[in-house]
């Protein structure tokens, strides 16, 4: 089939609607101008903000995680096997810890520098700050079960160390209800444990009872056994 040839006025008035779009556009930029240098300005404000904001946090995430591995490494090498755990190391380590925090307080280092102030002040037994700390924590890891339960399970330490059993086994109990807690066989065996200094033998037994039943391939078995 031969192709449809357009005539000279179809031609033309493709042509003139081209240019009657092109020339509204012109009149409609023309007279709209300033508002659209306006909005032109003001996205590259965006823009250059989004980008700093951007290169500063890359930079303080960057010097706040230098700053926990050189605390880190204070605090593990303090802990090395053989090497004997000096109270100045521990001051040291948690000095540096206290400076990713203060210094570097929007970094991600920042939050996990928390638990590690924590675990040296457990280690002071200034029991009181290491609660502070670990509810600090706890507050910044809301929503993330797996740290949670970690969190919990040292404020439940914290706690027993303070003598306040009772808190120690509500913290301890609600993690052994939930079955799918990765944690749980530890919370049974410290809550078997604090009950007993709480002097509650029954409820000690029964969470030692279920334990054998539950976990079977459990390497705490045996021990668990023992203490029944």
């Amino acid at each position: 089939m031969a192709k449809k040839k357009l005539s000279r006025k179809e031609l033309l008035k493709g042509t003139d609607e081209f240019l009657t779009i092109s020339t509204r556009a012109a009149t409609f930029f023309g007279s709209h101008l300033r508002e659209l240098k306006i909005i032109g300005i003001a996205v590259l404000v965006i823009i250059v903000g989004y980008l700093s904001v951007y290169g500063y946090m890359r930079h303080i995430n960057k010097k706040g995680q230098e700053a926990y591995n050189l605390a880190y490494n204070t605090l593990t090498d303090n802990l090395n096997p053989g090497a004997s755990a000096m109270p100045e190391n521990l001051k040291k380590a948690e000095g540096l810890f206290e400076e990713v925090i203060k210094e570097y307080g929007m970094s991600k280092a920042a939050r996990l520098a928390l638990p590690q102030v924590g675990h040296v002040k457990f280690s002071e037994k200034k029991y009181d700050d290491a609660i502070s700390f670990y509810d600090q924590f706890a507050e910044k890891v809301s929503g993330d079960k797996e740290y949670e339960d970690l969190t919990s399970l040292a404020l439940a330490s914290c706690y027993e160390a303070k003598g306040e059993l009772k808190k120690a086994i509500s913290i301890l109990a609600s993690l052994v209800k939930v079955q799918a807690n990765p944690f749980r066989e530890t919370a049974m065996l410290s809550l078997e444990r604090i009950y007993r200094l709480d002097n509650q033998p029954e409820k000690a037994n029964d969470i030692l009872e279920k334990f054998v039943r539950e976990y079977e391939t459990s390497p705490f078995l045996p021990m668990a056994k023992a203490r029944l």
